[in-house]
């Protein structure tokens, strides 16, 4: 009994671990600022996108890493329920400052299912990051916009890295 609540408690660490690092803006910050000046986007979109293509990217990649694991359901659910609480606060805060009701948690879920949608029909054939990239570029307002798609890129790879490197870290991989 003892290894089983040692386990949970594990998994719990493990999904507040990976909830701290989705939300974290540090990556963000860097991308924009490495964001070229020839970049035909708005910026403050990209910005927004971009934190929500993490976040999502986390998720995806806990799913993806531990498509076979008896864990992979406890994990995604505590990191969802997390990311769920968190939306509660973006959404509350964004209708006290807009004056406009925002359900934040359901912008991640549609496009978590965007880009989801838009790697299964690439799924053979191509890398995901080279169809997330082009879709990030979409949804931020530029399609041909190459610098935005590299962005897009860069997050997912680095995102979905650091998910795995963690994964196999504390041997759940």
């Amino acid at each position: 009994m003892a290894d089983s609540t040692g386990k949970n408690s594990g998994i719990r660490e493990a999904a507040k671990d990976l909830f701290d690092y989705a939300v974290d803006r540090e990556d963000v910050k860097w991308l924009m600022a490495h964001l070229s000046e020839e970049a035909l986007i708005n910026r403050h979109t990209v910005d927004h996108e971009l934190q929500i293509l993490k976040i999502v990217s986390v998720g995806w990649g806990i799913s993806y890493y531990l498509e076979n694991s008896s864990q992979k359901s406890k994990l995604s659910a505590l990191y969802w329920n997390s990311v769920n609480e968190f939306s509660k606060e973006i959404s509350t805060a964004t209708e006290y400052m807009t004056g406009h009701d925002i359900d934040y948690f359901e912008v991640l879920k549609k496009r978590l299912d965007m880009y989801v949608t838009a790697m299964t029909k690439g799924a053979e054939t191509i890398e995901p990051a080279s169809v997330v990239g082009p879709e990030f570029a979409r949804t931020c307002g530029n399609a041909d916009d190459i610098f935005t798609f590299m962005t897009g890129s860069k997050m997912f790879i680095n995102t979905i890295t650091r998910v795995k490197q963690y994964l196999e870290a504390i041997k759940l991989r």
